[in-house]
């Protein structure tokens, strides 16, 4: 199947390309001390993501409580751009010693190796520590649309395929892949129009400019409630409801299969990390997301707390790589 993506007018998105930020230089050995006596300095916590978005206020949450439970600073940098690929690279590249690690996310570890020709890092050139949370989509339209449900929306759909469209926040991520994902398993022919960023997606969605889009559910929510609703939820891509939208059916009930899907992102660090400090690492990040206030921060958020093993986190981003690295190539999606 041949992608077919119209660009917004005005919020053109720049066609992203491989990170070209350069890290430090991989040493072999610890930077200072021995596994045993880590944490002994500061440990810098990399963002690929501008200041003051969720992962961003997630990271800190948990940066935050590994510097309580260590009596070392962790410090957040934020290197955004490129997708995640900047960040995501500069942390691969970085000495194996612990002290460097940062946030692993969908796009950078399990898309954009099949999505770019060139990437600067490579993601089995990071460690997997703890995932930290996932969370389902929600697919919406402006509460002005004609469909009331996701089957009224599909019936629409197929009646004139090509004339509606869904919006993502760039190539290659969750709202993007979800909305390939729908036209595949519903069978239909949408066209992709790409935002450079979800919020402006949204805004073109309540106006009326696109016909729907596939959101976190978090960032949705605020448009969901009450009498001033704005967009109104046809479906959800988890297993089970959300508690937060319970009438909302899952597209198992709706009866397009295989639409189970998540944005989720963890802890992770370059390859070659001593696994000693690997561990210490990964009790500190599960005992973080389990602490009262961060899990209240994620299941309010409509996401689901996460933690398990590194070898659990790699086998997650390894399935994930595989589904979505194969989604990318059958639909010939590209940068452009």
């Amino acid at each position: 199947m041949k992608a077919r993506t119209r660009f917004a007018r005005h919020h053109l998105i720049a066609a992203a390309c491989a990170a070209v930020a350069v890290g430090p230089f991989v040493s072999t050995a610890l930077a200072q001390g021995s596994a045993a006596d880590y944490p002994s300095k500061t440990i810098t916590f990399v963002v690929p993501y501008a200041a003051g978005g969720s992962s961003d206020i997630r990271s800190r949450q948990i940066a935050q409580k590994l510097s309580v439970y260590f009596g070392k600073p962790v410090i957040v940098d934020n290197r955004p751009g490129a997708g995640g690929n900047i960040g995501t690279d500069y942390i691969s590249k970085a000495a194996p010693d612990g002290y460097v690690i940062g946030l692993g996310n969908f796009a950078p570890l399990a898309v954009n190796k099949a999505l770019f020709a060139k990437l600067a890092y490579d993601p089995a050139d990071l460690s997997p520590i703890a995932m930290i949370e996932k969370g389902p989509l929600v697919m919406s339209v402006s509460i002005a649309s004609p469909s009331k449900t996701a089957q009224d929306f599909i019936a629409r759909a197929k009646a004139k395929p090509g004339a509606l469209s869904y919006a993502s926040g760039g190539l290659g991520g969750s709202h993007h892949l979800a909305g390939e994902l729908f036209e595949q398993n519903a069978t239909l022919d949408m066209v992709h129009v790409a935002y450079k960023g979800g919020a402006p997606a949204t805004n073109d969605l309540i106006a009326g400019n696109v016909d729907v889009m596939f959101e976190w559910i978090y960032a949705v929510m605020p448009y969901l409630k009450g009498d001033n609703a704005k967009l109104r939820p046809l479906g959800i891509t988890s297993a089970r409801r959300s508690p937060l939208l319970p009438d909302v059916p899952t597209f198992d009930e709706i009866g397009i299969k295989g639409m189970e899907m998540s944005n989720w992102f963890g802890v992770v660090a370059p390859k070659g990390t001593p696994p000693a400090v690997i561990a210490k690492l990964n009790e500190a990040v599960n005992r973080a997301i389990k602490e009262p206030d961060v899990m209240e921060k994620i299941t309010s958020q409509g996401n689901e707390v996460a933690g398990g093993t590194p070898e659990q986190f790699g086998a997650f981003i390894k399935a994930e790589s595989d589904r979505w690295g194969k989604l990318v190539k059958t639909h010939n999606i590209k940068p452009e």
